[in-house]
C-alpha cells in the first residue's frame, strides 16, 4: 500500500509541477499589422504617443527601438507599450484595425517590448 500511495503523490506532484496556463494567461503583445497602410499605422502612433498615453521615448532617434527606422516598428512598439499600460484598464490592441495580437515576443536587439501580465 506504501508503494501505491507513493505513486499518487508523485503523481500529483507531477501534474502540478507541469501546470498549464490557461487561454488568458499566454504572453501576448500588440504589434501593426503588415497589411495595414504607413498613414495609418502614422495616426495610431499619433494617437497612442500623444492622448493615449504610450511612452514612446524609445523610439526616438538614439533609443533603443528607433531602429529600424520604419513607421511599422514604430508603430509596433507604440501599439505594445499603449497596450500594456491599459490593457487591465479596458485598453485595447484594435487601433482601427492597424494593430493584431501576438504571441511571439517582437523584442529585438536592444530594443525590449514589455509583457505585463
Amino acid at each position: 500500500m506504501p508503494i501505491a500511495l507513493l505513486r499518487i503523490v508523485l503523481g500529483l506532484l507531477l501534474l502540478v509541477s507541469t501546470g498549464t496556463k490557461s487561454a488568458g494567461e499566454f504572453e501576448q503583445w500588440c504589434i501593426a499589422d503588415e497589411q495595414t497602410p504607413d498613414d495609418e499605422l502614422q495616426a495610431g502612433i499619433d494617437w497612442a504617443c500623444g492622448e493615449g498615453g504610450a511612452d514612446c521615448s524609445k523610439i526616438q532617434v538614439n533609443k533603443p527601438c528607433y531602429l529600424p527606422n520604419t513607421v511599422r516598428d514604430h508603430a509596433s512598439y507604440a501599439f505594445n507599450n499603449y497596450y500594456q499600460k491599459f490593457k487591465n484598464k479596458g485598453g485595447t490592441c484594435y487601433f482601427n484595425g492597424a494593430a493584431m495580437i501576438t504571441e511571439l515576443d517582437p523584442s529585438h536587439n536592444s530594443c525590449h517590448y514589455d509583457f505585463i501580465p
